[in-house]
């Protein structure tokens, strides 16, 4: 684990496209048929689910707002994706979403705080300084940095504007 530090008092939160499935850079994930899991991310957030007492996706999706997508169809894909880590061995306690435009949602929209503080309404027990974010874009790295929690980056083809504490090429490489 890239921080040894961590245990059952510990919550993961991870962004899901670029870290959980294949992101469709310019586009939007509208359907399960387009879900697409990273290579062995299944098998790392199992590995996860008995390390963290919690494991949230939290993940921006302002396909809704723009009329691309249904928060329906969001619904659907995060059972699916849900349903498929549960066969692997996993669990994700829950996920939140960000449905607003990137210019009108600033509470909510990752690198607001808002997801993470639903969390913790839902789960009194999640402690921000004991979390780790796990993304691949610097509003995921700021949004864990706003929230005084650890930040991994997946490495991307995305401009770094924002360091992160660590940096690996996918979910299982913070196994160690």
């Amino acid at each position: 684990m890239i921080f040894p530090e961590v245990n059952q008092d510990w919550t993961l939160f991870l962004d899901r496209d670029g870290v959980i499935n294949v992101r469709k850079m310019g586009g939007y994930i509208e359907n399960i048929e387009q879900f697409e899991f990273l290579p062995e991310a299944k098998e790392a957030i199992a590995a996860f689910s008995k390390i963290f007492k919690y494991v949230f996706v939290v993940t921006n999706q302002q396909g809704i707002s723009k009329g691309i997508m249904t928060e329906s169809n969001l619904f659907d894909i995060h059972r699916y994706m849900t349903n498929e880590i549960e066969l692997a061995g996993g669990k994700i306690d829950a996920c939140y979403h960000a449905p607003g435009l990137k210019a009108t949602d600033v509470t909510r929209r990752k690198p607001f705080p808002g997801m993470a503080l639903e969390a913790k309404e839902n789960f009194p027990t999640v402690d921000f300084r004991k979390s780790i974010m796990v993304g691949d874009t610097d509003s995921d790295i700021q949004f864990g940095k706003n929230l005084g929690m650890k930040t991994i980056r997946i490495k991307t083809l995305e401009p770094i504007g924002i360091e992160a504490d660590a940096t690996v090429n996918n979910l299982k490489e913070i196994l160690g």
